[in-house]
C-alpha cells in the first residue's frame, strides 16, 4: 500500500492551505481561505463537518427537528457555517485522522485505511478544546463520564443517561447540560458545584466586562433559572467529593455547608471547564506559555494566529478558551493572514477585512475574565488527595506523582520515564496538564518553570499497516525524530 508521498521544503505543494478541524474556526478558515481563491482542504476525524460544539449539526437538523431545538439556537447555528463550507471550493476530507504533523507542513493522515502526505505553505491548526481532566476518587467507575460526552450523545443520537443523573463540578456547560438534559425528559438528580466561595469575590473584579457581554449573563440566569423552576436539588461549594460504588457508580458523596452529603446516582457527569488542545502545537515545539487564569497550555499566536513556526496558524479554542462565536472569527482571521502570507492580499487589505472579526473577537472574550475567576477550579482538582488515579491509561495515583517528584523529578516527562504517568495511547491528554500542576505544587515552583509532556507521533494510535506504508520511501522530517527539546518555553 502506497501513500501520497509529498515531504520535504522542495516538496510539490498538494495546497495552499491545509486546514486542521472542522470545528467553529476551522469550517470559517476553510470558507474564508477558498474564497479567496486559495486551494484550501480541510481535514476532520469524524464523519460530518461541525467539531464538538456543532457536532453533526446538519443531518440533527434535518432528521431530528425535536433534538435540534432542545439544543437550542446556539447549536443551530451551526448549521450556516456548514452550509458556507459546503458551498465553498474547500476540499473536504471527513473521517480523516490527522496522526503526524512536520516542521515542514507536511501532514500526514489515515482515511480508509490508507496513508496520505499532505503538503502546504500555510497550516491552520483548529484543533479546538477538551474538556478538563476531573479526578476525584471514584471518577474511573462505570457510569461517571464528562458532561461533554452526555451532550455529544445527545447530538450523536438523541440518547440519555438512564437513571439517576448527579451533574458535578462548575462552570456554564455544566448547567446547559443540565437543562439539556430536562428537556430531553431526563430529571436531573442534583447538580453539586464545586467552585469555591472565593471566586464571587475574584470575579467581581471583572464585572465591567461581563456587564457588556450582558446577553451571555442573561442565558447563565436564564438556565439557573429553568433548574430552580424544575426543583433540581443544587448544593454549592461541595468538597471532598468522592464518587460511591465498587463495580460502577452508585452515588456521589461529598460536603457542602459543613455537611456530609451522599447522592444515589445512577450516573455521575463531571466537568470543571475546558482547556485548549495543544498535542498538534506541541508536537511541533512551538512556543507556549502557562495561563494561570485559565489554569491551561496556552500556543502563543498574532493576531491572526501565527505562531513561532513559519506558516503554522492556530486559530479557536486550541489558542485560549473563548467560545464558538470568538472561534468563527478567529478562523477567519488565521485564514486572512494566510492568504497576506502567500500574497494574496496586500497589507491593506488585510487590515481592512480583520477589522471586523478582530472586533467581533474583542467582544465575544470581554466576559472571558469574568468566566475564568468565577467558575475557577477547586484545588482538589489540580492537586488531587494521594489516593486518586490521575492516569488512566497506566493507573497511577497522585501520590505516585508526588512520590516521583521527592525522588527528585523536576517534570512530567522525567516522572512519565520512571512511573509510565502519562505513557498511554492518550499521551498525556487527560493527566497532563495535572501533573504539571501537582509536580509545581510538589517543587514550590510555578507551573511554566515545571513544563510539559513531550508529544511524539502518532498523535493517536494508528494500525501498523499505516506506518508500515510509508517505510521505502525518502524519509521526511517528522516531529517524531526532530528534537527532543521541551515543547513549552
Amino acid at each position: 500500500m502506497k501513500p501520497e508521498r509529498l515531504p520535504g521544503p522542495d516538496a510539490a505543494m498538494t495546497h495552499d492551505v491545509i486546514v486542521i478541524g472542522a470545528g467553529p474556526a476551522g469550517m470559517a478558515a476553510a470558507a474564508t481561505a477558498a474564497g479567496l481563491g486559495l486551494r484550501t482542504v480541510v481535514l476532520d476525524e469524524q464523519p460530518s463537518a461541525g467539531g464538538q460544539i456543532y457536532r453533526d449539526v446538519g443531518r440533527v437538523v434535518a432528521e431530528q427537528p425535536r433534538v435540534a431545538q432542545l439544543l437550542g439556537a446556539d447549536y443551530t447555528h451551526g448549521v450556516s457555517l456548514v452550509q458556507a463550507l459546503e458551498r465553498s471550493t474547500a476540499e473536504r476530507r471527513l473521517g480523516t485522522l490527522v496522526w503526524d504533523v512536520a516542521r515542514d507542513l507536511t501532514v500526514t493522515v489515515l482515511q480508509e485505511g490508507r496513508a496520505a502526505q499532505l503538503h502546504a505553505p500555510q497550516l491552520i491548526a483548529a484543533t479546538g478544546a477538551m474538556e478538563r481532566a476531573s479526578p476525584i476518587p471514584g471518577w474511573t467507575l462505570p457510569g461517571v463520564m464528562n458532561a461533554g460526552a452526555a451532550q455529544i450523545a445527545l447530538k450523536s443520537a438523541g440518547a440519555v443517561p438512564a437513571g439517576r443523573i448527579v451533574l458535578a463540578g462548575a462552570g456554564p456547560l455544566l448547567l446547559l447540560v443540565a437543562c439539556q438534559l430536562l428537556a430531553a425528559g431526563a430529571a436531573p438528580a442534583a447538580v453539586v458545584e464545586t467552585a469555591p466561595a472565593g471566586n464571587r469575590l475574584a470575579a467581581l473584579r471583572h464585572a465591567g466586562g461581563a456587564l457588556r457581554a450582558w446577553s451571555y449573563l442573561a442565558k447563565g440566569l436564564k438556565m439557573m433559572r429553568r433548574l430552580r423552576a424544575a426543583r433540581v436539588p443544587w448544593f454549592t461549594r461541595a468538597e471532598n467529593l468522592r464518587v460511591t460504588g465498587t463495580d460502577r457508580a452508585a452515588g456521589l458523596a461529598f460536603v457542602a455547608a459543613g455537611r456530609a452529603q451522599e447522592l444515589a446516582a445512577d450516573t455521575v457527569l463531571l466537568h470543571h471547564g475546558v482547556v485548549p488542545n495543544t498535542q498538534l502545537s506541541r508536537l511541533l515545539h512551538v512556543h507556549h506559555v502557562w495561563s494561570d487564569e485559565q489554569l491551561a497550555w496556552q500556543v502563543v499566536v498574532d493576531a491572526h494566529g501565527q505562531t513561532s513556526l513559519p506558516g503554522l496558524r492556530v486559530a479557536g479554542d486550541g489558542v485560549s478558551i473563548a467560545g464558538a462565536l470568538a472561534a468563527e472569527a478567529s478562523g477567519t482571521l488565521a485564514a486572512l493572514g494566510a492568504a497576506h502570507a502567500l500574497g494574496r492580499i496586500d497589507a491593506r487589505e488585510l487590515a481592512r477585512r480583520s477589522a471586523p472579526f478582530e472586533q467581533a473577537l474583542k467582544a465575544e472574550q470581554q466576559i472571558r475574565p469574568f468566566l475564568d475567576a468565577l467558575y475557577r477550579p477547586p484545588r482538589f482538582i489540580a492537586e488531587p488527595a494521594d489516593e486518586t488515579l490521575v492516569c488512566r491509561c497506566e493507573e497511577v495515583t497522585a501520590g505516585r506523582v508526588r512520590e516521583m517528584a521527592r525522588l527528585g523529578c523536576q517534570g512530567p516527562n522525567q516522572t512519565k520515564f520512571f512511573s509510565r504517568c502519562g505513557m498511554g495511547p492518550c499521551q498525556g491528554r487527560m493527566c497532563g496538564t495535572v501533573v504539571s500542576q501537582i509536580l509545581a505544587a510538589e517543587h514550590g515552583k510555578g507551573v511554566a518553570e515545571v513544563g510539559a509532556y513531550r508529544i511524539r507521533a502518532p498523535l493517536k494510535p494508528v494500525p501498523l499497516a499505516a506506518l508500515a506504508s510509508l517505510a521505502g520511501a525518502a524519509p521526511a522530517e517528522t516531529a517524531a525524530s526532530s528534537s527532543d527539546k521541551e515543547d513549552v518555553t
